[in-house]
């Protein structure tokens, strides 16, 4: 598929994606599910975030990047409504899609800093390292998060917001985090370019 095609495969998903998303809220909203329709919101807010940055500061994001930023939140509004339970591996899905947009802050936060300051110099090599430990360590704390609101749920009697299924979940989570991560730091780099050239001018 040429690149001119593959851009215009990545938009068309995106705005059926948002397609989905908006009938979703008006479902949630007709039945009243208000955390829901909330929920549904906010990801349909993020994912028009390319277009505020295209229309504020004339940047314009790689369909990419905008696909994955989009399938990343979509995945987890969708699975909220069901698919996390009726199907096991729905998690794994949503676990790596999330890394590799984390993966991608990590990576432009990194190579910014780099570029910004000529103190800074680092090997080609550790930028994927540091790609890959960021993720885990973004991966750790959200493990963390899941585990602290659950244990403050069951002191207060309430329902845990985030759900913990047990180490072996966590496991699991981790091992598909360090896949997104992986991707990103052998493959994906070259479409962060101008990513880390927007947020270096926005430094200026």
């Amino acid at each position: 598929m040429s690149g001119d095609r593959a851009d215009a495969a990545e938009r068309l998903a995106v705005r059926a994606m948002q397609a989905v998303l908006v009938a979703l809220l008006a479902f949630t909203l007709v039945r009243l599910r208000v955390t829901l329709a909330l929920g549904v919101a906010v990801t349909l807010a993020v994912t028009l975030l390319p277009a505020l940055l295209r229309r504020e500061y004339h940047y314009s994001m790689d369909p990419l990047l905008a696909f994955w930023l989009t399938l990343s939140v979509f995945v987890h509004t969708v699975g909220s409504m069901g698919p996390y339970e009726w199907f096991g591996w729905y998690d794994s899905v949503a676990h790596t899609a999330s890394a590799v947009v984390i993966a991608g802050v990590g990576y432009v936060t990194l190579r910014t800093f780099e570029l910004h300051s000529e103190e800074i110099d680092v090997p080609g090599e550790f930028r994927a390292v540091f790609v890959v430990v960021f993720v885990l360590a973004a991966g750790v704390f959200w493990e963390l998060l899941e585990f602290g609101s659950g244990a403050l749920a069951r002191a207060v009697g309430a329902d845990a917001p985030l759900a913990v299924d047990g180490v072996g979940d966590i496991v699991n989570d981790l091992v598909f985090n360090t896949v997104g991560a992986v991707v990103v730091a052998a493959l994906g780099t070259d479409y962060l370019r101008g990513a880390v050239s927007f947020v270096q001018r926005r430094l200026r």
